[in-house]
């Protein structure tokens, strides 16, 4: 089974990936991650890390080559940005799935994971949200806010993310059990 997991910054993509992970016994392969410890292996802080990936396309073809070789993989939950995007791309049979939140929720998630003021983690997510909409369309064409890629669009703010994973759960295990996902009509 492999189910991809993308969204906004504050969603609870994290969590919740850690959680299907758990309860489904599969492997999580998180782009932030690798993201993350490239910029480590470089000595480089994660805003000139973005700087640099701004400028230098080749990072996230790199970067991105390492997602598509797990999404091929299968059997993983599969976090990032542009993962159900490249799933679609290569044609690998997986849930996609989309967890949004309001904006006022997003910033208080990301102020208690990161600390400082709710307001300026509001204005960070949304500059964060345009860079990466506008980096990802001059990479690859793709348009974070093309939903047609996903199979379930969840707006986290009231769930748990124990509810949140059931619901996927269930409705991934609905998916799979039909060939492509489409019912028997018999």
């Amino acid at each position: 089974m492999l189910i991809t997991i993308s969204g906004t910054p504050g969603s609870g993509k994290t969590t919740v990936a850690r959680l299907l992970s758990e309860r489904l016994g599969l492997k999580h392969v998180y782009a932030g991650d690798l993201y993350r410890r490239e910029a480590q292996r470089r000595g480089m802080s994660l805003a000139d890390f973005n700087r640099l990936c701004a400028e230098d396309h080749s990072i996230d073809r790199q970067l991105d080559e390492l997602m598509m070789a797990h999404l091929r993989e299968g059997d993983a939950i599969v976090e990032g940005r542009l993962v159900a995007f490249f799933a679609r791309q290569l044609g690998v049979d997986s849930f996609k799935v989309y967890l949004t939140a309001s904006e006022p929720v997003r910033a208080r998630r990301v102020q208690m994971r990161e600390g400082g003021n709710a307001e300026d983690k509001l204005r960070a997510n949304e500059a964060r949200q345009q860079a990466d909409r506008e980096r990802y369309r001059q990479i690859y064409g793709f348009d974070l806010e093309d939903m047609s890629p996903y199979d379930l669009i969840y707006c986290t703010d009231v769930a748990t993310p124990d509810e949140i994973a059931t619901v996927i759960i269930q409705a991934a295990q609905v998916r799979f059990s039909c060939p492509r996902g489409k019912p028997s009509r018999s």
